[in-house]
């Protein structure tokens, strides 16, 4: 029951108008547009991703039920998933969730800007 960095990569670079970004100019992570959807760290991949929630109240219950851990320096929306407790399938939901949250939080042109994003 554990996801690996790649299987995260594969599953975020396969989500429309995605890229990678790096240090040293940017922290490591996943963006669409120009807003990150799942964060890594600063220079180094630490064991887990974070991800934003819908809410704070979701965070929460995500960390309560064991699912997740607070993550460091984020806003309290945001969750960690560490790798070694978290499955891939899982791990697909919570990047999925977090990429729709952020993708609807863009600017109506950096939205249109991007490729259609298929129903799941």
């Amino acid at each position: 029951m554990s996801v690996t960095r790649q299987e995260i990569d594969a599953i975020c670079a396969a989500l429309p108008g995605t890229r990678l970004a790096e240090p040293p100019k940017e922290l490591l992570s996943w963006k669409v547009g120009p807003k990150m959807f799942a964060c890594f760290g600063d220079f180094e991949d630490t064991g887990g991703v974070s991800v934003k929630c819908r809410d704070v109240e979701t965070a929460a219950m995500l960390i309560d039920a064991g699912a997740a851990e607070r993550a460091p320096y984020f806003h309290r929306s945001w969750v960690r998933l560490p790798y070694a407790a978290t499955d891939a399938e899982d791990a697909r939901h919570r990047l999925t969730q977090s990429y729709d949250i952020v993708r609807a939080s863009l600017k109506k042109a950096e939205r249109d800007a991007l490729p259609p994003r298929e129903a799941a």
